[in-house]
């Protein structure tokens, strides 16, 4: 009978080698983009200094800057100078915290802990925690409209119209609508996914597709990373309302169980614990094939899909 344990090993000693590469990618884009932010978004000052140190509160919370990653790694695909691609990574981040801020206020989710600190309108106040993701979202389309960030005024005005509606009442926000009407009515499987592709998912195709825009790519390029970028976005919120099942409130840095006590509609709700699992793991191996045209390349993207699956906050 062979021995199989050198096999297993070296297995196993690749899938870490792919790991610590993809922490890397991680870290050095949140490196990057807390560079460009420090730089775009200024210390505090003025009368109206409050809402810029709630502002820099906010978006300096921490976090794994998932999406900042997807942009960067998305616009190496095509040799896209990393420059232009932190900016336009440092947009997307602003709107997304932006979109948390919001959705922390009482009279949305009503969250007091985010990151594992207070969250912006317990630290400050509600007015401000408003007035905080108004400043961070129209500081997102300030980037964009920046020549720094191309020097194409017509891929500028591209990025800002995707991320417009990406963010926007057929994207986030009107994700956001289901997502707060879905306690009063019931949903079912196909439902739900619109929602989390309109929540969650829409970022992250603007994520991905901002890579191609940059780097001037071609159709077949937009549509496998648009179904990446959908794969990733649905795997994501799965493994984000697996955690708030069956995880802790200290690894997660929020507060767990908030899904089952507002009645939320998500697909572990309708799949069930094992079910969401399940369907994870194709939303995975679905992602990382949709890149199989880019070989190395998109080696840490695929390997997202895998982290992914096991992150614990």
């Amino acid at each position: 009978m062979p021995d199989t344990s050198f096999a297993e090993q070296g297995r196993s000693s690749a899938a870490q080698h792919r790991l610590a590469r993809l922490r890397a990618d991680m870290t050095l884009a949140a490196t990057q983009v807390d560079e460009v932010l420090g730089q775009i978004l200024p210390l505090p000052q003025g009368l109206h200094r409050r809402v810029v140190e709630a502002m820099r509160y906010a978006i300096f919370a921490g976090g794994k800057r998932l999406r900042p990653f997807l942009v960067l790694n998305c616009a190496r695909l095509f040799d896209v100078d990393r420059v232009r691609a932190a900016r336009v990574a440092a947009a997307i981040e602003a709107v997304h915290t932006y979109s948390l801020v919001h959705d922390d206020l009482p009279c949305m989710d009503n969250d007091a802990l985010r990151r594992g600190r207070p969250t912006t309108h317990v630290a400050f106040d509600e007015a401000t925690a408003v007035l905080t993701g108004d400043g961070l979202q129209t500081l997102a389309f300030a980037i964009l409209s920046s020549p720094e960030t191309h020097p194409s005024p017509e891929v500028r005005c591209e990025l800002i119209a995707r991320l417009a509606t990406a963010a926007g009442h057929d994207g986030m926000v009107g994700g956001q609508m289901i997502d707060m009407e879905a306690g009063q009515r019931h949903l079912d499987f196909s439902q739900i996914v619109t929602l989390q592709r309109m929540k969650t998912g829409a970022l992250f195709e603007f994520c991905c597709e901002s890579g191609a825009i940059l780097g001037g790519a071609g159709s077949g390029d937009f549509e496998r990373l648009r179904s990446y970028a959908r794969d990733i976005g649905l795997l994501f919120q799965i493994t984000d309302d697996l955690l708030d099942t069956v995880g802790s409130t200290e690894a997660a840095g929020k507060k767990t169980g908030k899904d089952a006590e507002q009645g939320k509609a998500t697909l572990v709700a309708a799949l069930g614990i094992e079910g969401a699992r399940n369907h994870a793991r194709k939303l995975a191996e679905s992602a990382a094939a949709a890149l199989e045209n880019y070989g190395d390349n998109a080696s840490s993207l695929r390997q997202l899909a895998q982290y992914l699956l096991q992150r614990d906050s």
